[in-house]
């Protein structure tokens, strides 16, 4: 194991306490562990710590083990166990950690840590001369179907190439990262075939064969006739925009894949997403195979401001 390390003193800022929102947030993680075990939120308050400065300080140790009745050796040990912590200065706008293991080295992870090491710095954990970026190499990540991949803050960003990594790195720079869509770059659904799938193709809600399925009476046939047909209309969907389309990537959380996705579902204006309903959104989740997003980033909230705004 390497050796880990606090930064020079010289770095190290004169004290630490966490802002309104983290210090809610730190005492919601105690509360959860019975009374005189409270020590098991170490590792949550420290990364607490590390997302409100960039970095686990020296007098960010010292107050979580004040929190915490802790000694400080006891949270120090934590800190410089776990790699995931950032014992010195990272870069303000991104830090990149490239995976480089050998799924990923195979597939061109050392092509990656060059252009880490052209546009940011030529040794890790070392910045930019602005401060901004920095980068570093890491063990497995968790994506190997996609490699190679890298990772900045809690995103993963798979299957790149050299170009498209400098792209992302010029994103995060001028402070665009957001616009950019984490998981694959190369247009693939999560870690499905690159070309498409190749197994399963059947669709599941094919009603049976007439082998097994049961013989229907006149009368039922007759019955089953009159029944009036329930079907949702579902979300307002267009064929092509009316008039000027919308810059869909001004919602938070919509990047230019997911733009893309959403107008090939025939969404193209703010105040389509604005009248989405509760059912509306459940299609739509299913649409794009991920739930939740739409209400965690309240698109629909966002939508209708956008759209107020137009007028």
């Amino acid at each position: 194991m390497s050796v880990r390390r606090l930064a020079d003193d010289a770095v190290q800022p004169d004290g630490f306490s966490f802002n309104r929102a983290n210090s809610a947030a730190a005492k919601t993680w105690i509360k959860k562990y019975p009374k005189g075990r409270e020590a098991s939120a170490v590792i949550p308050l420290l990364m607490i710590a590390q997302e409100q400065d960039g970095w686990v300080t020296k007098a960010s140790i010292e107050h979580i083990a004040e929190m915490l009745n802790m000694p400080y050796i006891r949270v120090l040990e934590v800190a410089t166990f776990y790699t995931q912590f950032m014992l010195q200065p990272v870069g303000t706008k991104a830090h990149i950690q490239v995976c480089g293991t050998t799924p990923c080295m195979l597939r061109g992870s050392e092509a990656l840590m060059q252009v880490c090491k052209n546009k940011i710095n030529e040794n890790q954990f070392e910045t930019n001369s602005d401060g901004t970026l920095s980068w570093e190499e890491v063990e497995c990540q968790g994506a190997c179907v996609n490699a190679p991949m890298v990772m900045i803050f809690k995103d993963t960003y798979e299957d790149l190439t050299p170009a498209r990594l400098e792209e992302i790195i010029d994103a995060f720079e001028a402070g665009k990262g957001r616009s950019i869509e984490p998981g694959p770059q190369n247009g693939r659904h999560f870690s499905a075939p690159i070309g498409g799938a190749t197994t399963l193709l059947e669709d599941p809600n094919l009603k049976r064969t007439a082998a097994t399925a049961k013989p229907k009476t006149a009368a039922k046939t007759a019955t089953k006739a009159k029944a009036p047909k329930s079907k949702s209309a579902g979300p307002v969907r267009l064929k092509k925009p009316e008039g000027q389309a919308d810059d869909l990537k001004l919602i938070s959380g919509v990047g230019p894949k997911l733009e893309k996705t959403l107008n090939t579902l025939g969404f193209w204006h703010f105040s389509q997403i604005a009248a989405w309903k509760k059912a509306d959104v459940a299609i739509v989740d299913d649409e794009l195979s991920f739930k939740g997003r739409i209400e965690r980033d309240e698109w629909i909230k966002q939508a209708k401001s956008l759209a107020k705004s137009k007028k």
